[in-house]
């Protein structure tokens, strides 16, 4: 079975479950993931695309206006992938989805007035990932990872948060990767946000880099620390701590265990290293796909972890961070950001083995 035939039977599978004649997609990601990777979006921030997908019992559509149909056709192939397109001009009232689901029961990837809200059982197909889907996730967090290392490497003293961000996005778009997520703190701004959108500040001694690249629907999460001269003693303590922590629950991320025991063990390993209630402060990330989370990991989590699934931890001690993308495998998991050549520290596991977490990168 092809990856977009096992994902149109997961649809059908799901219209069954609950009863339903048809399913709307609107979201980017729903869409990306439905058609294999293909772009419903025009502008890149938008959570619902400027093209929407409707699958009957009997049939599938694409609704979506007179500009986007020729690249959707041409570019992404999906008239040949076999959606019927429906099109109307950009300036005319239409309501395609009422016509074409007219007598049925609706279901929909989002909230809203149109039919019952299935966002949390659609994520959960988005995460459970093809073998297809698991190759271009490898390759996108190799690219990922190149885009953060060619980036943090140009980071110099009195440059802005602003330029150390353009530097990130141009090194991403240059692989064919966008840059959905970038975030740059300096100094100060390090310990005081865990979101930290890039401002004119000018950096002095340390810095903080964050990416969530996408192509082809899927999105990888990496973040990097760099620190002109030697680490401070108290920082030093606090990367080792966190690396333990995200060495904890990438070790704990295996076939069968909930993302709630998961969860649990990360706050076990907060208090561990001396952190305990760090973890109150941001959550720890959770299974990845076609959105950077495709759900958090929560105390009272039942989902599964799966062989071929993606996560995304992030756990963080202020002023520090830890976060890779990796996958599931049968035998053991994966690190698809890993960054070859990047300082480590070798964090103790199960069995005598040793995990390698990264560090800080020191410019002394």
């Amino acid at each position: 079975m092809s990856e977009f035939d096992e994902k149109q039977e997961h649809i059908h599978g799901l219209l069954a479950a609950h009863g339903l004649g048809a399913l709307l997609l609107r979201r980017v990601s729903s869409f990306a993931w439905a058609t294999c990777g293909a772009a419903s979006y025009v502008n890149s921030a938008t959570t619902e695309g400027s093209a929407t997908l409707v699958v009957t019992r009997s049939g599938r559509y694409l609704i979506t206006s007179n500009i986007e149909a020729t690249r959707l056709d041409q570019e992404e192939g999906l008239r040949a992938q076999g959606w019927e397109f429906s099109v109307a001009p950009w300036h005319e009232t239409r309501d395609a989805v009422a016509e074409l689901t007219r007598g049925l029961r609706l279901g929909a990837d989002m909230p809203g007035p149109e039919g019952l809200d299935l966002t949390g059982e659609i994520a959960r197909l988005r995460v459970s990932l093809t073998p297809e889907e698991g190759e271009r996730f490898a390759i996108l967090g190799g690219l990922c990872a190149q885009a953060m290392d060619s980036a943090i490497r140009q980071v110099r003293p009195g440059q802005t948060e602003h330029e150390i961000a353009a530097c990130l996005a141009r090194e991403a778009e240059r692989r064919g990767v966008q840059a959905i997520v970038n975030l740059i703190a300096t100094d100060e701004r390090v310990f005081k946000f865990r979101h930290p959108l890039a401002t004119d500040r000018k950096l002095e001694r340390y810095a903080m880099l964050v990416l969530c690249g996408r192509k082809g629907g899927l999105v990888c999460s990496i973040t990097r620390l760099v620190h002109f001269g030697s680490l401070p003693d108290v920082l030093r303590r606090k990367a080792e701590a966190v690396a333990q922590v995200d060495a904890t629950v990438i070790e704990a991320t295996r076939p069968g265990r909930s993302l709630g025991e998961i969860f649990r063990m990360a706050v076990a390993a907060y208090a561990r290293v001396g952190f305990a209630d760090e973890w109150k402060l941001h959550h720890q990330g959770g299974p990845a796909g076609y959105e950077p989370r495709e759900m958090l990991a929560r105390p009272d989590s039942t989902e599964l972890v799966a062989v071929g699934q993606a996560f995304a931890w992030n756990p963080s001690i202020t002023g520090t961070k830890s976060e890779d993308t990796i996958l599931v495998g049968e035998s053991g998991n994966t690190v698809l950001t890993h960054i070859s050549g990047w300082p480590l520290m070798k964090i103790p596991a199960e069995g005598g083995r040793k995990l390698a977490r990264p560090a800080v990168l020191e410019i002394l």
